[in-house]
Order: structure tokens, then sequence, then C-alpha cells
């Protein structure tokens, strides 16, 4: 999730075209270290959000507005002075560097032309914006930085601005082959790390997805490799840098196994190939949606990290009990064995000696001898009793616990279905539905104040999927969900896909009357697998059938089901040829 040299250069291409002869209609100063300009342009009206936030620097057209403090800060009145209304001439990138420098002119106090610019520097926790006059004279940043807390370049209004060369790095667009092979191939580090940090502007991901493309391993060291690798690298980082020339940007993010943002990227990272991705038109699109989506991705795990917390405690605690209750229905085997020497010593005790410590006898249903353990202080009729006893204590433990079993293993099975619930919501809405299971099942209190607030109300509806090819699918996001998707919403016709053995969603491919295609079967049972505890496998079974085929047995926990004949299809996770109907 790199900022880098190549996400800039793709950011500049688009501002370049969006904002060029723009006026700044507006300048806000949301945060300390964030700006939020208004320009208004031929084509309409844009915001450009500029971040030198030191952990998420950032650069991109927005369509949110943020809201400013009734006092703005210094730098923002500065700004306002000096470019407020003014128009911005150029937008561009020196380099492959993670800077931009944004050419705006406008007239000063005497009514005279001058152009200012307004650079921007996306460095990690070295970033800042600064505002600089015609000869690079800085007139002031957002964040002043001293020779105390630097000494490579100070940032304070009347220092001269300069991109300080502290790497010395070669710059990817115009490297010849013999200074890239020499830079490169000479040092004794992993490749992919000789390649990031010979190269202006290319991240980690971007030397790694280079190693990819040229089937090198990134992680071996860079002097090992011969000559010829080194020629093909360059020349597919020649590629590289047409694509950043012409420009050919696809930019994409690539998601997790949960739907989550894993990375984003100017260009086609095709080490990731066999994950889900989502295409963008332009890199401020991608970056908003990117920052929108693990904004909320990271609120929603801290907002269900109690409920993760209770469910995974609750699910320990129940599975040690169930363990336990299995293995004392195990010790009950043996209660046959108790019964039957009980019978044997009834018909051939009389054989016993006065005292005896055991008695063999011929077992009579299956003919052969066994030696029955006596307490020699009593009788064989005593020993006989004995066992009888022990025989139905046994039978009575066995017959009680088989039902805490089956109890107990519901109970593990809810809650394992809870937390694979958990990883999936995404909004409180979802989380909302599995509070109240919890709630419903006893492991947390409601935040009811009153009788008549007992029930949380649970307004999310499930997932609904749509083919290219005109068929409905529908996902449950809780047991609650699934009941409702199964015994209301689905007709008996429809169809019912499930993963087998494993918590997850009920599924229904809504039925139109007509011969399904195979293709709807497939993408269905996508479905069930992406969203089950086993997301994460290549390939995952799954059983369906017709819903009438499917039966909720009086008191069954919720989302558990049954069904006596089910068809079954192992599939892989892959649901990227569905559109999700908001």
């Amino acid at each position: 999730m790199a900022f880098d040299g190549i996400t800039v250069a793709a950011l500049v291409h688009e501002l370049s075209d969006t904002l060029t002869d723009g006026r700044i209609a507006r300048i806000a100063q949301p945060e300390k270290d964030a700006l939020l300009l208004t320009i208004k342009t031929r084509k309409g009206q844009h915001r450009l959000l500029l971040s030198a936030s030191a952990s998420l620097p950032l650069l991109y057209l927005t369509s949110s507005n943020r809201p400013a403090p009734l006092t703005a800060p210094n730098f923002c009145m500065l700004l306002r002075k000096h470019i407020g209304g003014g128009r911005i001439r150029s937008v561009t990138q020196p380099g492959l560097e993670r800077i931009v420098r944004f050419e705006i002119e406008h007239f000063d106090e005497l009514g005279d032309l001058r152009r200012k610019s307004l650079i921007i520097e996306l460095m990690g926790k070295h970033s800042n914006i600064i505002f600089c006059d015609e000869e690079n004279m800085i007139i002031d940043s957002i964040k002043h930085i001293s020779a105390q807390t630097s000494s490579v370049r100070e940032v304070l209004p009347g220092r001269t601005w300069f991109i300080p060369d502290t790497m010395n790095k070669l710059d990817p667009l115009s490297v010849t082959e013999e200074e890239f092979i020499s830079a490169v191939f000479s040092r004794a580090v992993p490749l992919a790390k000789a390649l990031y940090s010979s190269l202006t502007g290319i991240s980690p991901v971007i030397a790694e997805e280079l190693c990819h493309r040229a089937g090198l391993d990134s992680s071996r060291s860079a002097l090992t490799f011969e000559a010829s690798a080194g020629t093909h690298l360059h020349h597919l980082l020649g590629h590289l840098a047409d694509d950043i020339r012409e420009p050919r940007f696809p930019p994409q993010i690539i998601l997790g196994d949960k739907g989550e943002p894993v990375e984003f990227s100017a260009v086609d990272l095709t080490m990731y190939a066999d994950m889900r991705r989502q295409e963008f038109p332009d890199m401020s699109s991608l970056l908003e949606e990117f920052y929108s989506m693990r904004e909320k991705v990271t609120r929603i795990r801290q907002k269900s990290a109690d409920l993760r917390h209770i469910a995974a405690t609750a699910a320990e605690r129940v599975g040690k009990k169930y363990d336990l209750q299995l293995r004392q229905l195990r010790d009950t085997e043996k209660k046959d064995k108790f019964r039957l020497w009980g019978e044997l010593l009834h018909t051939y005790g009389y054989e016993a000696a006065e005292g005896a410590k055991s008695l063999k006898v011929i077992n009579y249903y299956t003919g052969e001898e066994i030696e029955i353990p006596l307490d020699p202080t009593k009788s064989a009729a005593a020993n006989a009793e004995a066992y009888f006893e022990k025989y139905g204590k046994m039978k009575r433990t066995a017959e009680a616990l088989t039902t805490l079993i089956a109890q107990t293993k519901a109970d593990l099975e809810q809650l394992l279905s809870i937390r694979t619930f958990l990883d999936m919501a995404l909004t409180e809405e979802d989380l909302a539905g599995v509070r109240e299971e919890l709630a419903e099942a006893g492991y947390i209190r409601r935040r009811a104040a009153s009788p008549k607030a007992k029930k949380e109300k649970i307004t999310s509806a499930p997932l609904h999927y749509t083919s290219s090819y005109g068929y409905d699918f529908y996902v449950g996001k809780n047991n609650y969900q699934n009941d409702e998707l199964t015994f209301r919403f689905a007709s008996g016709s429809d169809w019912w896909f499930h993963a087998k053995g494993a918590p997850g969603s009920h599924v229904i491919l809504k039925n139109k009357g007509e011969e399904i295609p195979d293709r709807a079967f497939e993408d269905a049972a996508a479905l069930a697998a992406w969203y089950s505890a086993n997301r994460g496998a290549d390939k995952v079974e799954i059983d369906y059938v017709q819903k009438r085929q499917v039966k909720k047995p009086n008191g069954a926990k919720p989302g558990f089901v049954v069904y006596y004949t089910n068809y079954s299809m192992v599939i892989k996770p892959d649901i990227s040829s569905l559109t999700l109907v908001d």
C-alpha cells in the first residue's frame, strides 16, 4: 500500500488533465496537516485533498467535503491571501519523485501577474506541503523543519526549496542498462530490496512485481544473478517506464479473502493473478475507495473486537466441555460388558468357589470362554447385582450425555458460525444481527434499559448478487438472516446452497421458472464457498438442494437446518464474475 512514484505519476496525469486552468475558489485546512482546495474548471467543480500526515500522506480528488475550523490556521490564511482565486497553470512531478508541484498564477496587491508554487511531498513521516515563490524561496509550509530537526534540509520561510538527494537513487525513466546493472546487481541484498533502494519512486511492491514478471527470485541476493538477468530486468523496467510516459495506467485494488483491501497500484500486479481485483477509471476514485474501505474494515474490526473476544472465549469453553462429554461417553461404552457379566453370573454363578477372585465361563452369545472378575467378599449373585447396577448407572449416564452432547455440539456450531459472521461483517447493521444472536443465546447482556426495548431492531438485508446472464443470488449475513432467507424469502423451487461441514451463509438461487444453466449453479456454489469459514481454501465442497428439501427441526438453533438428500460440487471461492447490488 505504498504511495510510490508511479502512483504519483498516475495522479499527476489525472490532475493535470482535470485541473489545469482551473480557478481556486476555496481553500480550507480541515486538519493541522491537510488542505482541501475547491477548484472550478470549465467541466465543473472539483475538490482536491492534500494531506501531509506522517502516518497517511494523501493526494487525490474527492467527492466529499470536510468540516473546517471556524478560525482558519495561519498557513490557510496565507494561501487564501496569495492564491485565493488564482489559476492552476500546471501540475508536474520531478522525475519519479513522490512530489507534486502546482504552478499557480495570480494577481498580487499591485495588480501584477505573479506565479507561485504549492508543493506537496508525499514521503511518509517527512511529508509536507510547501508554498514557494517564483525563485523557489519558501514563503511558508504546513510543517516547519528546522536544522535541529533535520540536518539535510531546513523547511522554513526564507529558505530555498530543493529536492534532497540523500539516497543517490537512479531515475527509472532514464536509467541506462549499464547504470542499472551496476547499481542493482552489485549489492549483497535481496534482489527486490536492491531494486527499490536503487531506483527513485519504486516501492517494495513494484520491485516484487518486476521480479515476478522477470521470473526471478526476489529474495535471492542480487550478487548471485548472471548478467543476462540484469538485461532482462532492465528490459521489463523499460516497458514499465513506457507505460508511465504514455501514460497507460490501469488503477486497481487487490482484495483479500474476506473482501478487504490488500494492496493498490497504478499498474497491473500480475503477482496477484489468483486474487480478486477491482479496477477504477482513475487514481483518485481508487484512492478514495481504498481508504474508505480500509477505514470501514478497521472501524468494524474495532467495533467487533469485544464480540470477537466473547465469541472466541465462549467457543473455547464450550469446545472443552464438548470434548469432556465425548470422553465421558466413551467411558460408558463398557456398560454392555457389565450387563453381560451379570447375565453370565446369573447362569454360571453356582460354579464359582467361595472367595474366588474370578470365574471362567462360556459366553453363550459367542461361544468363547471369558474370565469375569469377582469381589471375593461377595457371592456370585451379589457380584451379578453389582454389575447390573454399574450397567444401569452407565446406561442412564450415556442417555443423559447423548442429549447433552447434542446440545453442546449445537452451541459450539452456533458460536463457530457467529465467529464466521463476525469475520464477514462490513457494517454496524451486520454486527447488530450477530450481537442480538449472542444476547439471545445468553452470552452477552442486551443493551436495552427497559423491557419495552428488549430486542435490538435488525435492519440489515441479505446480500443480493446478480449475474450477467440474468440470475439473482441472495446471501445471509448471520444466522437469523439465514433462517429468514431460507424459510420466508425462498420459494420451494428455489435452490439452496451451503458449505459442507463448515459454518457459513445460506445462499439462495432464485428459480425463474426455466431451465437453470450450469454456470448459475456454479456461481451460487462459489458464493456459498466465499461466505463460509472455508473461504481461504483453494476448493470448497458445497451441498445444494431445492429449498423444499430443507427442514428446520423444532427447537433448533438459528441457522441450523437438516436435509436428507442433496447434490454436491467442489468449487473455487471466486465471485469476481458476479455484481453486488447496493
